[in-house]
């Protein structure tokens, strides 16, 4: 078993080394109407939830009871760290979607 603090070592080597690798993705916002592809995703988070994405654009809602998880709480850090609090648009994690899957499940 993988503990917290090897978790969070774990997701700064992946960002230190996929910001080497990739460029900066940003997500555009759409002010299309409702009958487009993307339809089917609200946009905004149920009730009690909050929602971000990975750096691979994946979408996650967690309850707002995460905020308490210190893995939760670094991973916002860090996102912070690189690539600023966003004003309209969504919050960014410095991760993939594979380790956010893994981290809900522990």
């Amino acid at each position: 078993m993988i503990t917290p603090v090897k978790l969070i070592k774990m997701a700064r080597k992946w960002q230190s080394l996929a910001a080497l690798k990739r460029k900066r993705i940003s997500l555009q916002r759409s002010h299309s109407n409702a009958s487009t592809s993307r339809s089917n995703m609200s946009t905004v988070a149920d009730k009690g939830h909050f929602v971000v994405y990975t750096a691979d654009q994946r979408r996650f809602m967690f309850p707002i009871s995460y905020l308490n998880n210190n893995i939760v709480r670094k991973l916002l850090v860090m996102s912070e760290e690189e690539f600023g609090l966003p004003g309209d648009g969504p919050i960014t994690l410095p991760c993939d979607a594979v380790f956010m899957e893994y981290s809900r499940a522990n």
